[in-house]
């Protein structure tokens, strides 16, 4: 999941992705004080410390849930996570119900449903493979969701430095890895791509947080008859409901929040290569919290797909400079 563990890799990923982390619309709402226009470096760096500051929420509330895991089992986990959050968010949100066009309620569900899914998909992942190794495989969704949004072919080359990674990550042929549990991330990856296009479009057709709310409220109904037919009663232990608590907080509720916020200033391309940082926070994540080790060929393989997407950053800013964006 998110990550950013260290000052040094946090600040090296933001230098990457400021040049290109821009409002796409100006206005009102981008102009400082006195209706000056801010720095660049605050409207490029805000942005970033918003998706910052929710991936570290997220990965670290992902070792919390894997732990979480032998009590509830991973539907289970999932179930709590997302139904305590909407009602966190419904309770602070209180959005409106009435007054939203068949198309609004359509990119809701769609976002809710791609929410359920790629949590659904990516908890069955970690409770087969470590959570760097799934986190790692599960960003490339995003990153292909870049190249294929950047239209660039120069990011073919980093799709394929990509590709590399996940080859040696897998040992050449995954047979180190879980291959179900391999192929529950890839999937979540898939997922995760639609969460970015309908975070994005919610963000823009609902006000404040209400999409999400809403969105969350959907993703929880979609969840519950799979938790409950996985854990049952065990659902409803004080202990678990406190620990399932804890990672709809710091899983869902503020990084969602964040990352809809962060939507809102930048594109869903942007957006999506700043997810390379995933893999390394949940790599931290795994080994703080879990004491999962990373063999040097794994590690190398994270970086390989770190420097795939910060490459393809690079590219995008290049090209946004070069058509005056």
């Amino acid at each position: 999941m998110k990550d950013a563990q260290s000052t040094g890799t946090g600040t090296g990923a933001q230098a990457g992705a400021a040049a290109v982390v821009l409002p796409e619309a100006a206005g009102a709402a981008a102009q400082g004080p006195g209706g000056a226009p801010p720095s660049g470096a605050r409207r490029s760096l805000g942005p970033v410390a918003l998706v910052v500051a929710g991936g570290l929420s997220v990965q670290f509330g992902a070792a919390v849930a894997v732990m979480l895991m032998p009590r509830a089992g991973a539907l289970g986990v999932v179930t709590l996570r997302l139904v305590l959050a909407a009602l966190v968010l419904f309770v602070v949100c209180r959005p409106r119900l009435r007054g939203h066009s068949r198309a609004d309620w359509a990119t809701v569900i769609t976002f809710g449903a791609a929410m359920g899914g790629m949590n659904m998909l990516f908890y069955q992942a970690v409770d087969r493979i470590p959570l760097g190794a799934a986190v790692t495989l599960e960003v490339l969704g995003p990153l292909a969701l870049s190249v294929i949004a950047s239209r660039r072919l120069v990011n073919l080359l980093w799709a394929a430095l990509a590709l590399a990674g996940v080859v040696l990550l897998g040992g050449g042929g995954f047979d180190r890895l879980d291959p179900v549990g391999a192929a529950f991330a890839l999937a979540a990856g898939g997922m995760w791509a639609a969460y970015i296009i309908f975070s994005a479009r919610t963000g823009r057709r609902f006000p404040q947080a209400d999409g999400l709310a809403l969105a969350m409220g959907f993703g929880a109904l979609l969840s519950l008859p799979f938790g409950l037919a996985e854990a049952g009663s065990r659902l409803f232990v004080p202990s678990t409901l406190a620990l399932g608590l804890a990672v709809a907080l710091m899983s869902s509720v503020l990084p969602y929040t964040l990352e809809l916020l962060a939507l809102r200033r930048l594109p869903a391309a942007t957006f999506a290569v700043l997810m390379s940082l995933e893999p390394a926070i949940a790599a931290a994540a795994g080994f703080l919290v879990l004491s999962q080790a990373l063999s040097p060929a794994e590690g190398l393989a994270i970086v390989l797909v770190i420097v795939a997407s910060m490459g393809a950053v690079r590219t995008q800013a290049a090209g946004r400079r070069a058509t005056g964006a």
